[in-house]
C-alpha cells in the first residue's frame, strides 16, 4: 500500500515537475534573444523549405542536383541539403500550419529544444528516479545553450534531440535486451540521426565505444540483435540519403563538395580552429558552475558507478573526434553533451548536499535553484546583453570582457 507521506508528496511532484517544464517551456518560446538577423546558415536552410515547398519531396535530387552545380562555382562551402530531416519537418511544419519557411524553420527548432526536455527527464527518471528527474529537468531548462538553439533557425539543437534519444534509447536496449520495441526504437532513431546531419557521425562512433566497453564496464547485456539493430538503423538513414541525393555519385560528390570547400571559408578558418582543449575553454566560460560539478563528478566515479561512465564514455570518445576536426569547431555541435554533463552535475551537488544530513534536502534545492540562476544569468550575458549569435571562442571571451 501506498503510505499517507508518499500519497501527499504525489500531487506536489506533479505541481512541482508541471512548473519546472512551464518554466523551460517559457524560456524557449519567448523571444529573447538580442540578434534578429538571420544567420548565414539559416539563409540556405530557408532556400531549401521553399523549394521542397515549391517542387515536392520526389523532386529533391534536383535540389541536390543545383546545389551541386552551385557549390562547384563557390571558393567557399555553403550548408549541403542533406540535412534532409529538419529540412522536411519544416516544409511539413510550412505545409500544415500555413507559415512562411523561416518562421517554419525557428518553430520546428524551438519545438524539438522542448521535446528535448521531456527526453531528458523521461532519461533522467529512467536512470535515477522521479526527483533526480526533476533536478536535471531543471537544470536542462535553464542550459544557456538550449535556449539559444530555440531562439534561431538552427539545426544543432533539433539534432541533439535525436543524439540524446538515441543514447537513451542504447541504454534502454542494454537493460533490457532483445525487446522489439526498444530495438525497433532504437534502430529508427539511429536512422533519424542520420538523416539530420552529419555530426551524427560523432554521437554512433561514441555509442559504439559504449557498447565494446561494455565487456568492462557492465552497463547491460550486449546481444547479437542488438548489434543489428546499430547497423541496420545507421545502414537505413543513409539508404533514404542516397535516394533523396539521386544516387551514390551524387550524395558522394554533395559531402565532397561540402567539406572541401569548407578548409577556403574565410570565416570557418578564423573561428572553426584551436587546441583540443578549445571545447573545455568554452564550456567553462558558458556554464561555468555546471562544468566544474560534472568534472569534479569525474574524479569521483567508482567502478561500479554505470550511469557516470556511460555518460564519460559518451562525452570523451565524441569529443576526441570532434577536436580533430579542421576548421570545423563549433560550440553549437557540443548540444548533445548537455543533459549527460547535467545528470553528473546533479549527482556532485546531491553529494555536497548529503554533508548537511537532515537538511540535505533544502540544501539540494537551493543547490539546483543557485546552479540555475547562475545559468540564467550566463544566457542574459552572452546572448541578451551582448548579443551574441555564432558560438565562437572569441565571442565568448569578448562577452565576460576577457577580451575588449
Amino acid at each position: 500500500m501506498t503510505s499517507p507521506q508518499t500519497a501527499a508528496r504525489q500531487p506536489f511532484y506533479g505541481m512541482l515537475l508541471v512548473l519546472v517544464l512551464a518554466l523551460g517551456i517559457v524560456l524557449r518560446v519567448y523571444p529573447s534573444s538580442s540578434f534578429k538577423g538571420v544567420g548565414f546558415d539559416e539563409k540556405f536552410y530557408e532556400h531549401y523549405v521553399t523549394r521542397l515547398n515549391k517542387v515536392g519531396l520526389m523532386q529533391y535530387p534536383a535540389i541536390v542536383t543545383e546545389y551541386i552545380e552551385n557549390q562547384s562555382q563557390l571558393t567557399y562551402s555553403v550548408l549541403p541539403p542533406m540535412r534532409f530531416l529538419y529540412i522536411f519537418t519544416s516544409h511539413l511544419w510550412s505545409v500544415t500550419m500555413r507559415t512562411d519557411p523561416m518562421t517554419s524553420l525557428h518553430r520546428v527548432a524551438c519545438a524539438f529544444t522542448i521535446l528535448m526536455l521531456l527526453v531528458s527527464y523521461v532519461f533522467a527518471l529512467r536512470l535515477g528516479g522521479k526527483w533526480i528527474a526533476l533536478g536535471v529537468l531543471a537544470l536542462m531548462c535553464c542550459a544557456p545553450t538550449q535556449i539559444h538553439m530555440s531562439q534561431h533557425a538552427l539545426v544543432d539543437g533539433f539534432f541533439a534531440f535525436w543524439a540524446l534519444l538515441c543514447l537513451w534509447l542504447l541504454w534502454e536496449n542494454l537493460q533490457h535486451p532483445d525487446r522489439p520495441a526498444w530495438l525497433v526504437a532504437y534502430g529508427l532513431g539511429l536512422a533519424c540521426m542520420v538523416m539530420t546531419k552529419e555530426n551524427a557521425f560523432f554521437a554512433y562512433v561514441a555509442m559504439s565505444a559504449i557498447v565494446i566497453a561494455n565487456r568492462w564496464l557492465a552497463f547491460g547485456k550486449v546481444t547479437p540483435r542488438l548489434l543489428v539493430a546499430m547497423f541496420i538503423g545507421p545502414l537505413l538513414g543513409v539508404l533514404a540519403l542516397l535516394a533523396l541525393a539521386g544516387g551514390p555519385h551524387q550524395l558522394i560528390e554533395t559531402y565532397h563538395q561540402s567539406v572541401s570547400k569548407n578548409y577556403t571559408l574565410e570565416y570557418a578558418i578564423k573561428t572553426g580552429d584551436g587546441p583540443w582543449h578549445r571545447y573545455l575553454g568554452d564550456l567553462l566560460l558558458m556554464s561555468p558552475v555546471v562544468f566544474l560539478l560534472a568534472v569534479g563528478e569525474l574524479f569521483h566515479l567508482r567502478r561500479d558507478n554505470r550511469i557516470g561512465w556511460y555518460f564519460t564514455l559518451f562525452i570523451s570518445v565524441s569529443y576526441l573526434i570532434m577536436c580533430n576536426i579542421k576548421y570545423g569547431m563549433n560550440m553549437r555541435y557540443t548540444n548533445m553533451w548537455d543533459m549527460p554533463m547535467r545528470y553528473m552535475a546533479f549527482c556532485r551537488l546531491a553529494a555536497l548536499s548529503s554533508y548537511f544530513e537532515r537538511r540535505k534536502n533544502a540544501v539540494l534545492v537551493i543547490l539546483v535553484a543557485v546552479v540555475c540562476l547562475v545559468d540564467l544569468r550566463q544566457y542574459w550575458v552572452f546572448f541578451v546583453q551582448h548579443n551574441l549569435y555564432e558560438l565562437v571562442s572569441a565571442y565568448l571571451l569578448n562577452a565576460v570582457d576577457i577580451l575588449k
